[in-house]
């Protein structure tokens, strides 16, 4: 059984940028280095290897809102 993600972000994009601090405008050294992430159409998501934050493509399998 998968455990839920800590937090969830909807995007339209597929290649997104995470940080850990989930607005851009806070000191970098509260979150964790800047990674890329690509979103798979085929499962929808992508997760951050450092803060387990879920990026889910809008109209993608994943996204159940």
């Amino acid at each position: 059984m998968t455990q839920p993600s800590p937090e969830t972000i909807r995007t339209p994009k597929t290649r997104i940028a995470c940080d850990g601090t989930g607005d851009g405008l806070a000191d970098a050294a509260l979150g964790h280095p800047r990674v890329w992430l690509e979103i798979d159409p085929d499962a929808g998501f992508a997760d951050c290897g450092y803060c387990d934050r879920r990026f889910i493509l809008i109209g993608g399998v994943a996204d159940k809102s």
